[in-house]
């Protein structure tokens, strides 16, 4: 099976340092320098959670919880569908939603759960894979290889048609669209994630993103506002906004969230691009404040 440098995981998941290590330290994610794919979709399903908004701590709480509520389950993450409810999350298994640390089954009226099959299932190549959690962790293998990501496309378009509220997949379609320059098919889907789960604040980094690249600087701006207000110890947003103030040449409010990011991702060469950048606009306000005193 092939395997994933730390390098290679940050790049793919786009996770900062920081993140990584606070997921270990909260023994989410297990500390290692290479990592299987399924690795990766553990991690990318607690990258998503925490999105939205949902503790490490929480999370953790509920991996234990439903290990004891399903006798010989060993990783919830891999072995169930995973799902935000509130600040909580809930597990798919075997047909049903559970919220496991009330140790509650949660009403559920997606398609998947009313769908009747009649007749056996088929065997072979044309065999349908119905549980969305199988197409996603399908979709998240083919996108890694260039020469698969049309099929990764189809495959979460199949996702969508199973549960069109999945906005983690509409997250992934937006990615493999900005990544081929098609910014209107990568907005529509980050703006249906965020309408989906406005609460999401990976999806309002990704749509600033489409905004940055397409001119719109100060929409790109408010938007990284939204995704730092949902989540303060966002790194990227940070870093981006800072950009982004950059471009309209505001160096002082950029100043405030370069900073923001050193204190988030304490290395790196992110973060020595940020600390040449704060050292940078604070030479120019000295030298500005002495020219002001000569005037003067």
């Amino acid at each position: 099976m092939y395997r994933y440098s730390r390098v290679d995981l940050q790049r793919i998941l786009r996770l900062s340092p920081r993140q990584l290590q606070t997921w270990e330290k909260a023994g989410l994610v297990s500390a290692s320098e290479d990592y299987s794919f399924f690795d990766l979709v553990q991690i990318k399903k607690v990258r998503d959670l925490c999105a939205q908004r949902v503790r490490p701590a929480v999370i953790r709480q509920s991996l234990q919880a439903m290990q004891k509520q399903v006798s010989g389950m060993d990783n919830p993450l891999l072995e169930a569908g995973t799902y935000q409810s509130g600040h909580r999350v809930a597990f798919r298994h075997q047909g049903r939603l559970l919220e496991p640390i009330a140790g509650q089954f949660m009403f559920d009226f997606s398609a998947e759960e009313t769908r009747v099959v009649n007749g056996p299932r088929k065997a072979g190549p044309e065999l349908v894979i119905s549980d969305v959690a199988d197409l996603f962790a399908r979709g998240i293998k083919l996108e890694e290889n260039p020469s698969t990501q049309n099929e990764a496309i189809a495959t979460y378009l199949k996702v969508l048609a199973t549960d069109p509220a999945h906005a983690a997949a509409h997250i992934n379609l937006g990615t493999l669209y900005y990544n081929r320059q098609d910014y209107t098919l990568a907005e529509r889907h980050y703006r249906s994630a965020i309408q989906i789960d406005p609460r999401y604040a990976l999806a309002h980094f990704d749509l600033g993103n489409v905004l940055d690249e397409t001119g719109r600087v100060q929409l790109a701006i408010e938007t990284y506002k939204t995704a730092i207000q949902l989540a303060p110890t966002y790194a990227d947003a940070h870093y981006n906004i800072a950009l982004a103030y950059e471009k309209i040449r505001e160096p002082r409010k950029a100043l405030q969230h370069w900073r923001s990011y050193v204190k988030l991702d304490t290395s790196g060469p992110w973060t020595v691009h940020a600390k040449h950048q704060i050292q940078r606009i604070l030479q120019a306000d000295s030298l500005k404040l002495v020219q002001n005193r000569r005037a003067n």
